[in-house]
């Protein structure tokens, strides 16, 4: 009797225990999934390297066999890094292209969003040796071809030290904060084009590219910073929609001669120059040009000794061209695989730009996602997409594929439903699976190319059986069919012990910028289980992908194009309309939260939507448009002097008039992405027309409202809000 009293006793502590509660999603974050620390794979294709702790609370990092899993012995460990007569800690790492050298960074200092500067250490493997490279923090530091040399960004200036002779070159000298940025890129480039470092060496290691922006041009913003008795100014550089761009230029350096071209990048000014890449051909650097309206896209070699240029390759668009990073180069020097949505889909193509004759190697009514790399010597492509062998896609999913040029015949490497993040190994014979799904957080696992395990290097099992234990709300994914005979795909969670005769309250998660998914089977960390927290509250949470979504094809996406907004709104007011009809639902408690883009589609739901929606919680909204940055706008929207109409008729601002329900306006007022001017206009217009509404604002916290106890707060006041008003 008493046995069995202590073991009911144990099985209610654990349940309770494992509960879900605000405190253990947001704070003690006892929900977090392990990851493979410092992973990284080898130049030999065989190993892989990882961050172990060791019993004296120094890190190494060791070196596995990806075949047979064993260790085959420690690369460095921090116990022998001292700076000062002090041990260091370790945050980022990386090997010279030889790996025997390594670069060592601690105490980063964010410079924007995604960038800042670090204490910058080399290790020599070798020697066993350890230098710092410089007293100050910089930026971007990397090893040249031979690892004699390491350059950087600091003060916005680039810089080549020499790791022999241990001397300093400054290879520029007019940076200068807010006006001259060498090696690095302005704030609208980082956000916008995903991209912060900018330099480059040659793969002989004989120059080194880089960007200079000259931002002497652009406006300021400014930005209060409180904490003191006399708050502080934070001012930078920020171009909003139709005002002026940074110049930009890349230049080529010489590292022997010590001579600089500028590369010819035409005269036009007000233009873009969102990549650019080493060629395999000796000094042939690639850059790509953009027209500032984002809908034409060119090719450039240029030459790393004169700077002159030619076009390769180029491509227009009837709404806008998007970059990203699938460009590569292969050994014949003559060829490049890119990828394009011409034909209405994103797919791959082969390029020989010496015979200028193009092959398609992908097609179809569906898109791929990511291009993973090419098998040169086995003629094997491979690439992730939400595909379907046999015809049709699931945008909800990503899968591994790969296919033989020469034979056409494609392979699905990847089994288990889900989103399948793919790592591959130099060499392309072994790849690293980052899998999720909605409901079970991430697991590492290592096989060989062609889709046979090798290894589960973490499996999170521990928090997946604790998930899997609990009372959670079942989880479903679907499509609807608006009134306009859109079909649009969803996720639903409903309340535990859901009970299909009781009506239950909505809350709608809506994101909603362009080529963005909600609606992805994959582990959404504490944001998902938050919409379990609300779900064991009692609230039925769905998210859709509406019109302008990804996965989908160009003309899904791109529909939204010059009115931001518009169908994004229609879809969920039909979204609204539609789980109205449902006997199990509530229609008069129908509710809306989104963050940043999504904060604005919350905005427009309690304002366009004002019949269907009674409560909205907008995070970080964009408000109106025109208060937002010229790359992702325009890109979009193309400017507010051409296009007025699209920026003012479907701004939440200009609509504040229509909100019958209840509002919860949310913004960090050090956000130097959505910046905190967006509330203030939004309030400003309620407070001019008598609009009631509720705000809540977090001094000094920039567009992830995050740090201590923060997010906690935030969430704690977001469900107490829907409790209160739904």
């Amino acid at each position: 009797m008493k046995k069995l009293f202590i073991a009911l006793i144990l099985g209610l502590s654990l349940q309770a225990s494992a509960q879900l509660t605000l405190e253990n999603i947001w704070n003690s974050r006892e929900y977090s999934p392990k990851f493979v620390q410092g992973f990284q794979g080898m130049t030999d294709g065989k190993s892989y390297c990882q961050l172990d702790p060791n019993e004296d609370k120094s890190i190494s990092c060791n070196r596995y066999d990806i075949k047979t899993g064993n260790k085959l012995g420690p690369i460095f460990s921090t116990a022998n890094f001292i700076d000062n007569g002090k041990p260091i800690s370790i945050e980022n790492f990386g090997f010279s292209k030889d790996e025997k050298k390594a670069i060592i960074t601690n105490g980063f200092e964010a410079v924007y969003r995604h960038s800042g500067a670090s204490n910058t250490y080399v290790f020599d493997l070798i020697n066993k040796t350890f230098q710092k490279i410089t007293d100050h923090k910089i930026m971007y530091a990397d090893f040249n071809a031979d690892a004699s040399k390491v350059a950087y960004v600091y003060n916005n200036n680039l810089y080549s030290y020499d790791l022999v002779t241990k001397t300093e070159t400054a290879i520029t000298t007019d940076g200068k904060k807010n006006a001259i940025i060498n090696g690095a890129v302005d704030w609208v480039y980082e956000e916008e084009f995903s991209m912060s470092k900018g330099f480059s060496y040659s793969k002989d290691g004989k120059y080194l590219a880089f960007y200079r922006f000259d931002e002497s041009k652009v406006k300021e913003f400014q930005m209060v910073i409180y904490g003191n008795l006399y708050p502080s100014l934070e001012t930078f550089k920020y171009p909003k929609a139709g005002e002026s761009n940074s110049a930009v230029d890349i230049y080529i350096y010489n590292l022997t001669s010590s001579k600089i071209v500028k590369c010819n990048t035409g005269s036009e000014r007000d233009q873009y120059l969102p990549r650019m890449q080493w060629s395999n051909t000796p000094g042939k650097l690639s850059i790509q040009r953009l027209n500032r309206h984002q809908n034409e896209w060119e090719l450039l070699f240029a030459d790393a000794e004169s700077g002159a240029t030619e076009v390769i390759l180029n491509e227009k668009n009837k709404y806008y061209v998007s970059i990203n990073d699938h460009l590569t180069f292969l050994k014949d020097n003559q060829s490049f695989i890119y990828s394009s949505e011409k034909s209405g889909w994103e797919h791959l193509y082969i390029y020989n730009y010496v015979t200028k004759v193009e092959k398609a190697l992908t097609f179809g009514n569906w898109e791929i996602d990511e291009f993973k790399g090419l098998d040169e010597t086995k003629g094997i492509l491979y690439f992730t997409s939400g595909m379907l062998i046999g015809g049709g896609s699931n945008p909800s999913e990503r899968q591994l594929y790969s296919i033989e040029i020469k034979k056409g015949k494609m392979n699905r490497l990847t089994s288990a439903n889900g989103w399948h993040s793919i790592t591959f190994m130099q060499g392309m014979q072994y790849y690293l699976d980052n899998f999720s799904t909605l409901t079970m957080s991430p697991t590492f696992t290592l096989y060989e190319a062609n889709g046979k395990l090798v290894k589960v290097l973490e499996d999170n099992s521990k928090l997946n059986t604790k998930l899997s234990s609990q009372n959670l709300g079942k989880v479903d994914f679907g499509t609807f069919t608006s009134s306009e005979k859109v079909n649009l795909d969803y996720w639903r969670i409903l309340p535990p012990n859901f009970d299909s005769s009781k009506q239950y309250p909505v809350i709608f998660f809506v994101y909603g910028g362009p080529g963005y998914q909600t609606v992805k089977n994959q582990w959404a960390g504490a944001n998902y289980l938050w919409y379990q927290y609300m779900a064991a509250k009692g609230y039925i949470v769905i998210s859709i992908d509406n019109r302008g979504s990804g996965g989908r094809g160009e003309e899904f996406k791109k529909m939204t194009y010059l009115q931001l907004g518009k169908y994004e709104t229609t879809d969920y007011i039909e979204a609204a309309k539609f789980w109205g009809t449902k006997n199990y639902i509530n229609k008069n408690r129908i509710g809306v939260f989104g963050w940043s883009y999504g904060g604005f589609m919350a905005s427009n739901c309690i304002t366009l939507g004002a019949d269907y929606f009674k409560t909205a919680v907008a995070v970080a909204p964009v408000t109106n448009w025109r208060y937002y940055d010229n790359i992702y706008t325009e890109r979009y929207m193309r400017t507010p002097q051409e296009n007025a109409d699209g920026y003012d008729s479907n701004s939440p601002i200009n609509h504040v008039e229509k909100i019958k329900g209840n509002y919860l306006l949310i913004h960090g007022t050090a956000d130097d992405n959505v910046h905190f001017q967006n509330a203030v206009e939004m309030a400003k217009a309620m407070n001019e027309k008598n609009i009631p509404y509720d705000a809540a604002y977090y001094p000094n916290t920039n567009h992830g409202i995050r740090g201590g106890k923060i997010r906690l707060h935030l969430f704690t006041k977001i469900s107490n809000y829907f409790e209160k008003n739904l």
